[in-house]
C-alpha cells in the first residue's frame, strides 16, 4: 500500500506540474486581448513639402485602461524628439521634454487616445522613421509602439507630379472625346450610304413600274383605234 501510495503521489505530483504550463496559454490570449494597441493610421508614410509643417499621427486603445502612462516619439528609433506622461483618461498629457520644432496635437480625455505631433519647418534632413512608444504601468513591463516614415520632396517635384498626373488625365479624357467624336462620324456616313442605297432602289421600283404602265397604255390605244373588220 505504501507503494502504492507513492506511486499515486507520483502521479499526483506529474499531473500538476503538467497543468500549470496547460493553462499559460489561456493567460497570454487572455493578455493579448486586454493589451494596448498603438496606430499611426491606414497607412504609415507621409509626405510633406520642404520648410512646411507636417502631421504625425498616433493613437492608442486599450481595454484596461491606463494610469500615469507614458509615451515617447523616437526619430530614427536613437533620437527622442517629444516625450510625455498621462496620469488618467481624465487628464491630458503633461509634457516631460520635446524637440523646439515638435508641438503636441492630440488629446486623451476624447473618445481617441491621441498623442500626434506636428513637426515644424520640415527640412530634407528629416526624413527617416518616427516612432510612436507608449508604455502603460498596467501592463507591467509590456511596451507597445507604431512607426511611419516621412518623405521630404522640394515643392517644384510636387508641382511637377500634380503635373504629370493633370496631363494623364487630360490626355484619357481628350482621347474618349475623339473616340466618341469619330464613332459619330462613322455613323453618320454609315446612315448616308443606307439612305442613299434606300432612295436608289425606290427610284428604280418607280422607273420600272412606269414603263410598265406605259407600254400598256400604247398597246391598248394601239388596239382601240384599229377598225372593225368589215362584215
Amino acid at each position: 500500500v505504501p507503494g502504492a501510495l507513492q506511486h499515486v503521489g507520483l502521479r499526483t505530483r506529474a499531473v500538476s506540474s503538467l497543468s500549470s504550463p496547460l493553462s499559460l496559454p489561456g493567460l497570454h490570449v487572455l493578455a493579448i486581448a486586454f493589451a494596448l494597441e498603438v496606430s499611426v493610421g491606414k497607412t504609415n508614410t507621409v509626405m510633406a513639402l520642404n520648410n512646411s509643417n507636417v502631421l504625425l499621427p498616433c493613437i492608442f486603445t486599450t481595454c484596461i485602461g491606463f494610469q500615469d502612462l507614458d509615451f515617447t516619439w523616437y526619430f530614427n528609433l536613437t533620437e527622442m524628439i517629444y516625450h510625455g506622461k498621462i496620469k488618467s483618461k481624465a487628464s491630458e498629457p503633461i509634457l516631460v521634454e520635446r524637440n523646439p520644432r515638435v508641438e503636441f496635437v492630440g488629446s486623451t480625455t476624447g473618445k481617441d487616445n491621441n498623442i500626434s505631433i506636428v513637426l515644424k519647418n520640415v527640412e530634407f534632413s528629416d526624413a527617416g522613421r518616427y516612432t510612436c512608444h507608449v508604455k502603460n504601468p498596467k501592463e507591467k513591463k509590456a511596451q507597445h509602439n507604431a512607426t511611419i516614415i516621412l518623405t521630404v520632396v522640394q515643392e517644384s517635384k510636387l508641382v511637377e507630379a500634380d503635373n504629370t498626373v493633370t496631363l494623364i488625365i487630360v490626355g484619357i479624357v481628350g482621347g474618349l472625346i475623339g473616340l466618341l467624336i469619330l464613332f459619330m462620324l462613322v455613323k453618320r456616313v454609315v446612315l448616308f450610304i443606307i439612305k442613299k442605297t434606300q432612295d436608289g432602289k425606290k427610284e428604280c421600283l418607280v422607273s420600272s413600274s412606269g414603263n410598265d404602265n406605259t407600254e400598256n397604255g400604247l398597246a391598248g390605244s394601239k388596239a382601240e383605234q384599229k377598225a372593225p373588220p368589215k362584215a
